[in-house]
């Protein structure tokens, strides 16, 4: 039993330098700083909770194919489409939510922009009742907010590189 019990609890991530994780923790509070501060200025709803996983990734996993600017704005984007549809031809039921989240998920691998966050923008999306363009302008304007603080963010030491380089 305890060697079944070592898969669940053993960490895959490596080891960091407390300065790096410092350095992620300051990041994600200037960039969720920056879109509630926008959300403020424009009245817009831009505090969702996909966008904190979302600076989980990155300022915490800059490298992972996850945290990419194409992944972060394309999964935010396809999410945000089908839960709007969803919305629009399945309103007031609840697996209309399941439905969209799975579609989503679907969607997001087959154009291979994975961004887990962006998985529930679906349940964002009925379960606010935002309207469909509230929607696209608060994943559109949040993320690509987050994006380019991550960049800038990046470039100070100790540097990471974000986004990777196209091979």
């Amino acid at each position: 039993m305890r060697h079944h019990l070592k898969h669940f609890i053993h960490r895959h991530e490596p080891k960091g330098h407390w300065h790096g994780h410092l350095k992620s923790g300051i990041g994600a509070v200037t960039g969720m700083t920056a879109v509630g501060g926008l959300a403020v200025a424009t009245g817009i709803p831009l505090l969702i909770a996909p966008f904190g996983a979302t600076a989980v990734l990155i300022f915490g996993q800059p490298k992972s194919p996850l945290a990419q600017p194409a992944n972060v704005l394309g999964g935010y984007l396809l999410a945000a489409f089908v839960g709007s549809l969803a919305m629009a031809l399945l309103p007031g039921l609840w697996w209309a939510a399941a439905v969209a989240v799975g579609l989503a998920i679907a969607g997001m691998l087959i154009l291979r922009v994975t961004h887990p966050p962006a998985g529930a923008v679906p349940l964002v999306a009925l379960g606010s009742h935002l309207s469909a363009w509230t929607l696209f302008t608060v994943v559109a304007l949040g993320g690509l907010l987050l994006i380019a603080i991550a960049v800038l963010h990046h470039l100070i030491p100790p540097r990471q590189q974000y986004p990777l380089r196209a091979e």
